[in-house]
């Protein structure tokens, strides 16, 4: 791999936390850079705007409009690095367009299928607890991995998890949630909430995601439609289907920036075509001759 690439990848994972996906991910989009780059007769870190231009043109029709613009992403933080490490006094990737990308609607499940999943975690502690405090929290799988068992001492009803580049927040426990929680404690050694097959280590997200499709088949769902950020978009979707508004939301989802949060607005015009429907004096039935 190119030096300045791997510079630029040890930066991103120990400065901002990146995850592991992340860096892979990011690593693979600068190693196509650097081969188009290299095809040019050049080096990434002396590509100029042109050819920047060229490869971003390369890849329309090549990678959907999510790839592309989460490629281009990569190469703006890696030029901005190169700057910032006087490897260059310039940024050829300012002119970048990044393509227009259509937020994907969240997959979440009903209210009667959580009821269903619910009920079918029930079973085993470790598939019980993990169902609840995913379901009543909305909590990321890392924040979930990451739960130590000290830290749900004394029937807390609050919880403080660590969750994207690092950053801590708090989150509120419901009372199935902290039952589900003290009954798993009760039921396995090691500091860690959900322990691997060695105590002394987290379940994996492996681990989880096989956990999650067996309550899914005992709940007669499609396994392939219940993972962790299944359920947490099923905490977000049925929060503001029953009231709950964006800025709230924005919170108990740790977001930075509430414009991720409005992904879930698909849910308030449903809400709110219900209500035109329900109350609206146009809308009722034959009240127009």
């Amino acid at each position: 791999m190119n030096r300045h690439i791997e510079a630029y990848l040890e930066m991103h994972a120990a400065e901002r936390g990146a995850a592991r996906n992340t860096v892979l991910a990011y690593a693979a989009d600068l190693e196509q850079l650097r081969a188009f780059a290299e095809s040019s007769g050049t080096t990434p870190e002396a590509a100029d705007s042109d050819l920047l231009g060229r490869f971003a043109r390369s890849l329309h029709g090549e990678v959907s409009a999510r790839t592309a613009a989460r490629r281009l992403s990569a190469i703006r933080g890696f030029y901005k690095f190169l700057a910032r490490e006087g490897i260059r006094t310039d940024d050829p990737s300012q002119l970048l367009d990044t393509p227009q990308v259509r937020p994907a609607l969240p997959k979440y499940l009903s209210e009667a299928e959580m009821t269903a999943l619910l009920a079918a975690s029930a079973r085993t502690p470790v598939a019980r607890a993990a169902v609840e405090l995913l379901y009543s929290t909305g909590l990321r799988v890392s924040e979930l991995l990451g739960i130590r068992r000290q830290s749900l001492r004394d029937g807390t009803d609050t919880l403080i998890v660590r969750g994207k580049g690092g950053k801590e927040r708090m989150v509120l426990l419901s009372r199935p949630a902290r039952e589900a929680a003290a009954a798993l404690v009760a039921a396995t050694p090691g500091p860690w909430l959900f322990a691997g097959r060695d105590p002394r280590r987290a379940l994996t997200r492996q681990g989880l995601g096989l956990i999650l499709k067996q309550v899914a088949l005992e709940a007669e769902i499609d396994p392939a439609r219940v993972s962790p950020h299944v359920l947490r978009h099923s905490f977000a979707s049925h929060l503001l289907a029953r009231g709950a508004d964006l800025r709230s939301l924005q919170i108990l989802l740790g977001h930075a920036d509430i414009a991720t949060t409005q992904i879930y607005t698909h849910v308030l015009a449903e809400r709110l075509g219900e209500l035109m429907r329900l109350h609206h004096p146009l809308a009722r039935t034959g009240s127009r001759a």
